[in-house]
């Protein structure tokens, strides 16, 4: 079988094919049906057996070959994001007509090298029957939808030696530290419209309710730790006259902290200042629990497996041609965000990286592994699934060092050579970690007793609550 850097030649042209399809439906939080039908066909036409519609979620799946453990998780995402709309290799901000959002967060790419890293493994265990299992999740809606919290709530799984996930970035890197757990939930008020001018008496604003939540929020902000943050949308004004007492009025929170217990104290916080708005202004309060995702708990021991996995397999080299198309993206940002490019992941030694990127500023480069306990600020739902299995994830230059994700320099790169790259070399790295961990149990055995030391006897408990499900999340468009 013809081979290109990090997989077949056959392999590489189909998961190319995938990625046109997903990036070009750019589908929104649990609407992913286009691309989540691509993906299970594909992967039902490669011999998986696959389920879809799980944990309550129409365009989640989970695709299996192999029997017996371990089993191997590998993470796939593919939804897209809002306002985000862009044209394919255009180095300026000219939205596709057809369409308003784009995969500014280059998860077409994620999800499909989740399925390319399956096929090898699905080739390996093939070979080696008796190693395990190779699953992949398909799971919908990480952009503010929290797919893998659902579905680690509904204990799918529960029976995972390991997980591995990537992410595309600007840089060759394994995740260190943790990030935030976080809440989202609406605050509704309603009160009694009224002649603002002639019988102001009468009216109770549900507006001013709202006004007066932030401003106490914002009074809230001197009294968190270092580490939280708060912030809001305000969703409904309640009209568009002025001559109008509010009779209702929403606005929506977003909560972090560095635990699930510390999220879930500083958002009762503020529902009791919500309450007291409430009660300043006369008018009724309503609460919409929206979502919400778990911290991250790290594990050095997987980490240190993919690691080894991304050197041994070697970061992709760039073409003249490549780095031609990437200064050509890199201009549309100032010169110095390119030097200070945080990458993905945090790191102990800020100076090195920055060294890096000035002897490369191309990406060719491997961040040193460093592990270390710091926050990002940041979170996302694989830190669910961090709760219930050992968890490694790695990030792959698929894009120029100096731009940022949500951005439509990202969307325009999404089907592009390096973009490509970097997929078939996380699909590569993935599959090789997994293969490390079945080969040498001694690996998993670690990995989970390393999860149990710092979960401290604790076990999962979903941040969302039982009676919460996707179909009654409030979709904002």
């Amino acid at each position: 079988m013809e081979q290109t850097a990090y997989l077949p030649r056959n392999y590489a042209e189909k998961l190319k094919a995938l990625n046109a399809v997903i990036w070009d439906a750019a589908e929104l939080k649990f609407a992913e049906t286009k691309s989540a039908k691509a993906m299970t066909d594909f992967l039902r036409q490669e011999g998986f057996a696959v389920k879809e519609g799980l944990a309550g979620m129409e365009t989640s799946y989970v695709a299996e070959f192999g029997s017996g453990h371990p089993i191997i998780g590998i993470l796939a995402e593919y939804d897209a994001l809002s306002g985000l709309s862009q044209e394919l290799d255009v180095a300026e901000k000219k939205p596709r007509p057809e369409t308003s959002c784009g995969h500014g967060c280059g998860h077409c790419l994620l999800g499909t090298a989740a399925i390319g890293a399956g096929l090898l493994l699905r080739d390996y265990v093939k070979a080696h029957p008796n190693k395990g299992t190779v699953r992949i999740y398909g799971c919908p809606a990480e952009e503010g939808g929290s797919g893998k919290a659902y579905m680690a709530r509904e204990g799918l799984f529960a029976d995972v030696d390991a997980a591995f996930t990537w992410h595309p970035a600007t840089m060759n890197a394994v995740a260190t530290g943790s990030n935030q757990a976080n809440i989202q939930a609406a605050f509704t008020f309603t009160g009694q419209a009224s002649h603002a001018a002639a019988s102001p008496e009468k009216g109770r604003s549900a507006l001013d309710a709202v006004e007066l939540m932030n401003v106490g929020v914002n009074y809230l902000r001197e009294h968190m730790a270092d580490y939280e943050r708060v912030h809001y949308a305000v969703l409904d004004t309640g009209g568009v006259s002025p001559n109008v007492v509010q009779e209702h009025a929403e606005v929506l929170y977003l909560i972090r902290s560095k635990s699930n217990a510390e999220a879930k104290r500083l958002y009762e916080r503020v529902q009791k200042i919500a309450q007291g708005a409430a009660l300043m202004t006369e008018t009724s309060l309503s609460l919409r629990f929206d979502k919400a995702v778990s911290n991250l708990v790290r594990n050095d021991t997987l980490a240190a497996v993919m690691h080894e996995a991304m050197v041994e397999v070697g970061a992709p080299k760039r073409t003249a041609e490549e780095k031609a198309y990437l200064e050509k993206f890199q201009k549309t940002v100032p010169e110095d965000s390119i030097l200070h490019d945080p990458g993905m992941t945090p790191l102990l030694d800020r100076e090195l990286l920055e060294k890096l990127i000035k002897k490369d500023r191309f990406g060719e480069f491997i961040v040193p592994f460093q592990p270390n306990s710091i926050i990002q600020m940041g979170s996302s739902d694989t830190g669910d699934v961090s709760y219930v299995t050992p968890l490694a994830q790695c990030y792959t230059a698929t894009f120029p060092i100096g731009t940022t994700a949500h951005s439509w320099q990202w969307v325009a790169m999404g089907q592009s050579a390096v973009a490509l790259s970097g997929m078939y070399y996380a699909a590569r790295v993935m599959a090789e970690s997994a293969k490390k961990v079945m080969e040498e149990p001694i690996l998993l055995e670690r990995a989970k007793k390393e999860l149990a030391e710092r979960l401290g006897g604790a076990s999962y408990e979903c941040p969302i609550p039982p009676d919460v499900w996707p179909t009654k999340y409030i979709q904002h468009k």
